[in-house]
């Protein structure tokens, strides 16, 4: 089971099959032949030979010279968090030039689409990085119920970012008071499995179903026409 879930996170890193077999048998055995390792792992010898070489390049596996033959070994499994960590440097470089590149060619009116939580968990930081107020209806708290863990993060990146949330519910649903977030209720709304936010010149709107979707419209016209639609039933709305 412990190898199943390490697998997993390794998957999710990046690492090919082959170079997560090969890592994990020289992770247990320690250092081992080229041959050895192809029939430990249960792959042919080529491809042990080619994990090999991507794992080096990637400082996982080093290797010695005992008379002519190379015996593997796997480096530390804290190499996994230095070279993470060497990656994010690598990306923080680029992050500048790709920014300019995005602002040029973006579209005006652009949809982008998101599935699963982690797209949604991408909606939810997107509002973080835009710094804009957020006006929201048609929550149930479907948030906080099926991502308890970061709705608690959100919430603090909310207050850390200086980020306001006015939330328009239904009658009789109750909500976890926030120093971030003002209510106010509409008697007669149906329950919804859509929740709209407006935020700057976007609107998120997230479809709570068993596997959660989400789209973003960045358009400051769409947004401006929502923003409008909202302080109207916001100001027709009653305190908690």
């Amino acid at each position: 089971m412990e190898t199943e879930k390490i697998t997993k996170v390794l998957e999710r890193l990046g690492y090919s099959p082959n170079e997560i077999k090969v890592y994990l048998t020289l992770n247990k055995h320690g250092s081992t032949k080229a041959g050895k390792i192809s029939k430990l792992a249960s792959i042919d010898r080529s491809s042990a030979y080619n994990a090999l070489k991507l794992l080096q390049e990637k400082g996982l596996v080093s290797y010695v010279m005992i008379g002519k033959v190379k015996w593997f070994q796997a480096t530390g499994p804290r190499r996994i968090l230095d070279y993470l960590k060497e990656q994010q440097e690598d990306v923080q470089e680029i992050i500048p030039s790709l920014q300019e590149l995005h602002k040029s060619a973006k579209i005006e009116g652009q949809v982008r689409l998101f599935k699963g939580l982690k797209g949604i968990r991408s909606i939810f930081l997107d509002i973080i990085r835009t710094k804009k107020d957020n006006f929201v209806f048609g929550s149930e708290g479907q948030f906080s119920t099926r991502m308890p863990e970061f709705a608690l993060q959100f919430d603090r990146m909310k207050r850390e970012s200086k980020i306001k949330t006015q939330l328009l519910i239904r009658k009789g649903r109750k909500e976890i008071d926030s120093t971030t977030t003002k209510y106010r209720y509409l008697p007669n709304i149906p329950e919804s499995s859509a929740v709209t936010n407006i935020y700057g010149d976007k609107i998120a709107i997230i479809i709570w179903t068993d596997e959660p979707e989400g789209i973003i419209i960045e358009n400051p016209s769409a947004s401006k026409a929502y923003k409008g639609f909202f302080d109207f039933m916001w100001n027709h709305a009653k305190d908690l």
